[in-house]
Parts: structure tokens; C-alpha cells; sequence
């Protein structure tokens, strides 16, 4: 299996020019590109706009109708990747270095962890956009004289444009995402139907659902109001409440059912969201139940 930890062994391989920078590079994908490749992985951030593009291997591709795509493809650190291509397509390609992201955080944006499974699909008028800031990135980036800041601020229009981009595409897509919040939702019921083991965490259920942790997180976030950790929190929150009132377990007894391993903690975050302790909880609802 291939890995690839710079830029220049990476663009030799795929056939595109010798890269501008060791941290940033940018250019256009050429005629020769390489169609076809078995599974690879790369130490760094490549963001994609590709237009005229078919890719067969898609899951989002529709074979009784292949029509040419325009979208914005994202491959992170550590994923495989491996594509086979029938025909050529046109584009641009942005590539960051994991230190250049390291050193300059406010760059780092959660689609670019999204990976295959998420591309954003752009209309008319946002290709245009996008098409305009690559090649104004491209131009100060072949200019010796440009300065690194100048090349960040460029990355960090385009990473903002895709982003409300992202934002668009989720809201106009509604059916397409209902599945994963409703998914998500089935899960957190089950794991506390079932026999728990320790409290959950967003990472456990974007694995069971083959997502990305801040995939799944923005999804939800979009369409709940909520992040993926407050609405496990409200769960737990809500099966601890049944407990209270109608089981004889003790607090701590209600921690460890929980999944707790400590009931300090379990008290903690039960009254962050009632802003009660579990036995005030307790006694106030038994009181006013007995009227």
C-alpha cells in the first residue's frame, strides 16, 4: 500500500506539476492525469473542485443516467483512497500540510474530515465563485514575491465559501440527511435498551454509522439544533430521570446503570441539565406527585 508524505512524490504519481510550496500548493488538474489507481493513503489536505467529472465508483452515482458532476472532493490524512476513472475532467486542486493546519488552527474546517461519502455539490453560481478564488490563489501563489499570509488568506476565502456552501446543501437537501439524525437516534435508544457499557461517545456512534466524527456532528447539528454530545447528554439525562422516579436504585447505583464508572460524574452532568442533584430531582418530583 502507497503512502504519500509530501507533495512532490504525490504529484509525480498522479501526473500534475511539481508542487509551488512544501506547506500550500495549488494548480490545475492536466490532460494527463492518472484515471486509475488501487489503494493509496496521503499525510496531508487535498481539496478537489473537479467539473465534467464521472466517477462510476461513486455511491452517489446514478448509472441508468451518468451525467458529469461539479462538486468539491476532500481527502484527509490517514484515509484510503483509490479511484478508477473512465474519462478525463477539468478542475483545480488545493493541497495544505498538516503543519500548516497545526500552525494556523483557524484554517481547520470539520468538511475537511468529511472524506468520499460527502461531497459538496455546487450550482452555477457557486462554481463560479469557487472558480475565481482558485485561480486568484493560483496566480499570488506562481508569483515569487507573494508571502505566505497573502497565500493563507486566499485558502481561508475558499475554506469559508465551501463551508456556507456546506450549509446550503444540507438545508436544501433535507431528505437526503433525515436518515442519518434519524439513524443516530435509533442507536442512542438502543444502546440504553440494551446492557450498557461505559457512556457513549459521538466517535462510537459515527463509527457504527461509517461516518466521520464531525460529519455526523454538523448533520445533526443542522437539522436538531444540536450538537451529537448534547443530545446524548439529554438522553442520558432522560433515562436517568425514569430511573429516579420509578426505581428504588440509589444515585450511585443509577450512575453505574448509566454506564458511569463514577457517580460524582454522573451527578455532575445531571445537574448541568436540570440544575438539580439526582436527590433533589427525586424529592421534588415525589412531592409534587403526591400533590
Amino acid at each position: 500500500m502507497k503512502k504519500f508524505t509530501d507533495f512532490k512524490t504525490f504529484n509525480n504519481f498522479i501526473g500534475v506539476d511539481e508542487p509551488i510550496d512544501e506547506d500550500i500548493d495549488v494548480g490545475c488538474y492536466p490532460e494527463n492525469i492518472l484515471l486509475k489507481s488501487d489503494g493509496i493513503y496521503i499525510d496531508f489536505y487535498r481539496i478537489s473542485f473537479k467539473t465534467n467529472y464521472i466517477n462510476p465508483d461513486s455511491p452517489n452515482f446514478d448509472h441508468s443516467d451518468p451525467k458529469p458532476i461539479t462538486a468539491v472532493f476532500f481527502n484527509s490524512p490517514g484515509k484510503l483512497y483509490e479511484w478508477g476513472l473512465d474519462d478525463l475532467f477539468e478542475g483545480f486542486y488545493l493541497q495544505l500540510s498538516k503543519k500548516i493546519i497545526e500552525d494556523n488552527r483557524y484554517l481547520f474546517q470539520n468538511f475537511l474530515e468529511y472524506g468520499y461519502h460527502e461531497a459538496l455539490f455546487l450550482n452555477e453560481e457557486e462554481e463560479k465563485e469557487i472558480v475565481l478564488l482558485y485561480e486568484n490563489l493560483m496566480q499570488k501563489a506562481n508569483n515569487k514575491s507573494t508571502g505566505q499570509d497573502v497565500l493563507l488568506a486566499y485558502v481561508n476565502l475558499i475554506l469559508n465559501l465551501v463551508e456556507s456552501f456546506y450549509k446550503r446543501q444540507f438545508s436544501t437537501e433535507a431528505k437526503k440527511y433525515n436518515y442519518i439524525v434519524s439513524e443516530f437516534q435509533q442507536l442512542l435508544r438502543d444502546y440504553y435498551d440494551g446492557r450498557t457499557k461505559g457512556v457513549p461517545s459521538v466517535h462510537y456512534f459515527a463509527e457504527k454509522m461509517k461516518l466521520t466524527p464531525n460529519y455526523l456532528g454538523d448533520v445533526l447539528k443542522t437539522f436538531t439544533h444540536k450538537s451529537a454530545i448534547e443530545t446524548i447528554h439529554e438522553h442520558i439525562t432522560h433515562e436517568a430521570k425514569k430511573l429516579l422516579l420509578e426505581s428504588k436504585l440509589t444515585n450511585s447505583e443509577i450512575a453505574f446503570e448509566l454506564g458511569f464508572d463514577y457517580p460524582n460524574y454522573f451527578a455532575k452532568l445531571f445537574k448541568k441539565q436540570t440544575q438539580l442533584t439526582p436527590k433533589q430531582y427525586r424529592i421534588k418530583q415525589r412531592a409534587l406527585n403526591n400533590g
